[in-house]
């Protein structure tokens, strides 16, 4: 697969829309992957502290040097992360999407997957994309595509600090 725009709209992500003006409510419920993706010229500057929420009593804000560091060029997919059921089954892309967003404005998180996000200064900006798959598919297609992106540009895109992995 291309981790392109029109790479991601052939293998399925629907969405695109930006941080700013997403409405949470036409997200579907269903469970799937979920991407951040740079719009085109889109040129990272970096803030000093994340406008992302404390999480354990840790500012989740790195210093500049290691965003740089984990900075892929040219690469339009910033996070790639994974939105399942929950133990309880009410979770899914809606809610995880909406979290991942609130995170983002401050709000103390669960998690603090793709923290890196909300150290750009335009990350507002950013595309919001998603593919509904099936729960019990989700951890390996997360292995898959973070697989494909390490073939493709040498390292997990920006924001993911953690590899997906398969269980067992």
């Amino acid at each position: 697969m291309q981790f392109t725009r029109r790479g991601l709209k052939d293998d399925g992500f629907l969405g695109f829309r930006p941080l700013t003006d997403l409405d949470a409510m036409r997200v579907p419920r269903g469970t799937g992957i979920f991407v951040i993706v740079a719009p085109d010229a889109f040129r990272p500057e970096f803030l000093k502290k994340s406008t992302a929420g404390v999480f354990k009593k840790k500012d989740p804000s790195l210093p500049e040097q290691d965003l740089r560091a984990a900075w892929v060029d040219k690469a339009a997919v910033l996070y790639l992360g994974k939105a399942g059921p929950g133990s309880k089954g009410n979770r899914g892309l809606r809610r995880q999407i909406q979290e991942f967003m609130d995170f983002g404005h401050g709000k103390p998180p669960g998690h603090w997957d793709g923290r890196l996000i909300w150290q750009l200064r335009d990350a507002g900006t950013l595309l919001v994309a998603w593919k509904e798959m099936a729960a019990e598919t989700l951890n390996q297609a997360e292995a898959d595509y973070h697989t494909g992106f390490v073939e493709e540009y040498g390292k997990l895109p920006y924001a993911n600090l953690v590899r997906g992995r398969t269980k067992g």
